[in-house]
């Protein structure tokens, strides 16, 4: 996978023509969703869906999720139940993606699923995104284009920082206005269940239903640990950084990732993810923050990370958080 020449392609229609054409050739292309950047393979296609886990150093048991352009999409590859529905006429295009039984016609790859019966599924909202699901015609199996493990990838240059060389394109949108990955929900007996908070805050899923939402059990356990859907490991969105959570302010020699007003005295490396609190500004900064400190830490020391709320899209911010915070190559199932 080393050494070939990536391309980088502007989300103009002769970029995005070209991406389009070499996802049905076979290639791997990053693009711009509302999220963060995925990474791009045509979902029928199993070696290249294999292509996606080899780039990425990811596990071969963690499966990815399918993009396509519209519900119609979707409904072709997986069977909807009435909850699926009412999130999908609530939030699509949007930062969700459903598990869902997956049609035996549907022609899926069976790496893209890990070989379980479901398949996660989204409909992106970023134009770029839909202008190229609609011109390449096939469902995209997209996880997020990075290393596996490490923090995800919010601007084309995140992507050839980690990519470079490994993958064929890289289609440059501009950074992703969401910033946070899509929140996930699967369903036990049609009864819907948060796998991974995301995008689309819980509140809203909510409402949406009608009813509270469930959490996920301790995640894969009748799968002997293995994940039942993707963004299930307990280590995930990890900068080289050592994570200090829930910090008053930072100790000597530490970095700061601030959220409100920031603490007295604050010297060395430091960010603040929203100085006026704003949920939706501190997710859209998260993962280009953690990977400026880990830059100007050089891969070392500690970043103290100051309080969020856990609500709204806090919720998610928490997770990713936790998950980063996780001892390094943790491949167990956060619970």
């Amino acid at each position: 996978m080393t050494g070939r020449r990536t391309q980088i392609l502007s989300a103009d229609p002769a970029g995005i023509a070209r991406a389009a054409e070499l996802l049905r050739a076979g290639a791997l292309v990053a693009f711009p969703t509302e999220t963060v950047y995925g990474l791009g393979a045509d979902a029928r296609d199993q070696r290249a869906a294999q292509a996606i886990f080899a780039a990425k150093g990811r596990p071969g048991f963690n499966p990815l999720i399918v993009h396509v352009a519209d519900p119609d999409a979707a409904w072709r590859l997986a069977a909807p139940n009435a909850a699926a529905l009412a999130l999908a006429r609530a939030f699509w295009p949007g930062p969700l993606s459903l598990v869902l039984p997956l049609r035996p016609e549907a022609g899926i790859a069976p790496a893209v699923s890990a070989g379980l019966p479901t398949v996660a599924l989204r409909c992106p909202a970023h134009p770029t995104a839909q202008a190229l699901l609609r011109a390449a015609g096939v469902p995209t199996a997209a996880p997020s284009a990075n290393r596996s493990g490490a923090v995800s990838p919010t601007a084309a240059a995140h992507v050839a920082q980690e990519l470079e060389g490994r993958i064929d394109a890289i289609l440059d949108g501009g950074p992703c206005p969401v910033g946070l990955e899509s929140a996930i929900v699967g369903f036990e007996d049609d009864a819907p269940v948060l796998l991974r908070p995301g995008g689309v805050p819980l509140e809203a899923l909510e409402a949406a239903l009608g009813r509270p939402l469930a959490r996920a059990r301790t995640a894969g356990e009748a799968r002997a640990g293995r994940p039942d859907a993707p963004g299930q490991l307990a280590s995930h969105y990890a900068p080289r950084a050592t994570l200090r959570l829930n910090a008053a302010a930072p100790a000597p020699g530490e970095a700061w990732l601030g959220f409100g007003p920031d603490p007295e005295g604050v010297r060395g490396p430091a960010r603040n993810l929203s100085p006026a609190g704003d949920l939706d500004e501190a997710a859209a900064n998260l993962f280009a923050m953690l990977r400026a400190l880990d830059r100007e830490l050089a891969g070392g020391g500690t970043i103290a990370v100051a309080p969020v709320p856990e609500r709204g899209l806090g919720m998610a911010i928490n997770d990713r958080l936790r998950r980063a915070a996780a001892p390094r190559g943790d491949v167990r199932l956060a619970p």
